[in-house]
């Protein structure tokens, strides 16, 4: 792990997301919110206004993760948790959770979407290995929970993934010295399990639609950067 990777990171995302990239993503997500309201399903509304703004594949994606219905936003934000309960127990995502602070770790692109939630662009499709920022990634996690007063958390990770226990047995060592107890699943069907739990701290937006509560981590963990991170701001700007 001694290598420096960019976890989420590609070359031509400065000229893709900053600047008058922005300002014409922001353009689109207005579009886009539009038909969301209007009842169109995500799919096909968003391959139309990416194709009508000549959005790279990458702007699409972004596009399609961080923006939302009034609907879906004002139902997520219904379950959200914004007070964590000292002595609660948390249902986290494990890849999700870990991999957008690796990427906010390497500087690479967050969208700061409009259900108040931050997404990254990394896609790993199933294959994950640990990098120079894993470690501080798990410990940001376990500090902010600590901090809180949480008393247990629950890591669920996808076995089908690659260095899974790998990354297991790094969550176990690391929490050692934390005044906290954690218990690290490696399971099929994550989604599916986190879908019916509460204390859910995750950004997928499925599982935002089903779980009982969630819990925003990631945005305060990433908002609480001394430097501050330069976001693709959808919340703002739209």
């Amino acid at each position: 792990m001694s290598a420096v990777v960019r976890r989420g990171h590609a070359p031509n995302d400065h000229r893709e997301f900053f600047g008058e990239a922005a300002e014409v993503l922001f353009r689109a997500g207005r579009d886009l919110h539009y038909l969301l309201n209007q009842g169109y399903a995500i799919k096909g509304a968003s391959t139309f206004v990416s194709n009508h703004y000549l959005l790279s594949e990458r702007q699409r994606l972004a596009l399609a993760r961080a923006i939302s219905s009034d609907a879906s936003i004002g139902a997520r934000r219904e379950k959200e948790i914004t007070d964590i309960t000292a002595g609660c127990v948390v249902n986290i995502d494990g890849f999700n959770t870990i991999i957008t602070l690796e990427v906010a770790l390497s500087g690479s692109v967050l969208l700061r979407c409009m259900d108040g939630t931050v997404r990254d662009l990394a896609e790993l499709r199933g294959t994950y290995r640990l990098i120079d920022k894993t470690d501080a990634a798990i410990m940001l996690i376990g500090k902010a929970l600590e901090s809180s007063g949480v008393s247990k958390a629950v890591f669920y990770l996808d076995a089908p993934v690659s260095n899974v226990w790998r990354l297991k047995q790094r969550i176990i060592d690391l929490w050692k010295p934390l005044n906290i107890e954690v218990q690290v699943e490696v399971t099929d069907g994550v989604d599916r399990i986190l879908e019916k739990l509460g204390n859910v701290i995750t950004g997928d937006a499925i599982i935002l639609d089903n779980c009982i509560s969630w819990i925003n981590l990631n945005r305060r963990i990433i908002e609480g950067f001394d430097e501050g991170y330069p976001f693709v701001d959808f919340l703002r700007e739209l």
